[in-house]
């Protein structure tokens, strides 16, 4: 016969057997996006905070963006993690094709996934473009905007640089961040699209101002086109793992000390 001793360890290994499981690190990740989210002042906030969850949350994600439709029928990026990011939306948005534009339009496919860029078939401009910028597979998913209409108004969309980076796992976890952000887009009233779109463009001009003058400095330097001064600063952007238009800015400020690297 056992003794008490034995007992009492027996009916605590049994008692911790009934007891369910903590949360997963996902589940307490998305905990912390919805506590972040529900603390955001505004639009612009909240885009960046599910963008940051997005390439936490799924291990493949390079790059990750956010696409909007406004009432003209015009489509947008107010948020994203990189420049390159920022290149490949702006190709769907002059092709009309490719898997953001398909899930950001009212009534088109709630998830749009491309496994291998380098035989896409359904994207005959934007695909090959995609794939010489690097990238090798790509996920989209619709926002909501909610009753009574349930359109989708925006895409939440993941780049790959590796091809069949992206699985069914990735697409729900996706699928949850759109969620997330379509209800806390819906919930805030801080600042109007338009304001967004306001910020977005001062922005945007601002760094297509400074990779000008950082392409014209390679130019001259190495004798070269703008675009081939273009690819040289996307590659070293890569490389070193910095916003496109943070290194042009370097590069703008310190020409005299700094050059690129050349492969």
């Amino acid at each position: 016969m056992g003794s008490e001793q034995d007992w009492q360890l027996d009916k605590a290994t049994f008692v911790a057997d009934l007891e369910p499981p903590g949360p997963g690190p996902l589940a307490r990740q998305f905990a912390e996006l919805t506590a972040g989210l529900l603390a955001a002042a505004t639009v612009e906030d909240i885009l960046q905070r599910v963008l940051e969850a997005t390439t936490l949350m799924v291990p493949a994600a390079d790059l990750a963006s956010f696409t909007l439709l406004d009432a003209g029928g015009h489509f947008h990026t107010p948020a994203e993690t990189g420049e390159v990011a920022v290149e490949l939306d702006r190709l769907q948005y002059r092709f009309r094709e490719g898997p953001c534009v398909e899930a950001a339009v009212p009534g088109g496919p709630a998830v749009a996934i491309a496994p291998d860029l380098t035989d896409e078939p359904r994207w005959s401009r934007w695909a090959p473009a995609a794939s010489a910028l690097g990238l090798g597979s790509v996920l989209a998913t619709a926002l909501i905007s909610g009753p009574p209409s349930g359109e989708s108004h925006g895409a939440l969309n993941v780049y790959s640089r590796s091809r069949n980076g992206l699985n069914e796992a990735d697409r729900d976890v996706l699928l949850l961040l759109a969620t997330h952000a379509s209800l806390a887009l819906a919930a805030t009233g801080a600042v109007t699209r338009a304001e967004l779109q306001a910020t977005h463009l001062r922005t945007a001009i601002d760094s297509r101002d400074v990779i000008g003058q950082a392409k014209g400095i390679i130019m001259v330097r190495r004798g070269i086109s703008a675009d081939e001064a273009f690819d040289i600063l996307r590659r070293a952007s890569q490389d070193l793992n910095i916003k496109l238009a943070e290194l042009a800015r370097t590069l703008a400020d310190r020409h005299t000390d700094i050059d690129l690297p050349t492969r």
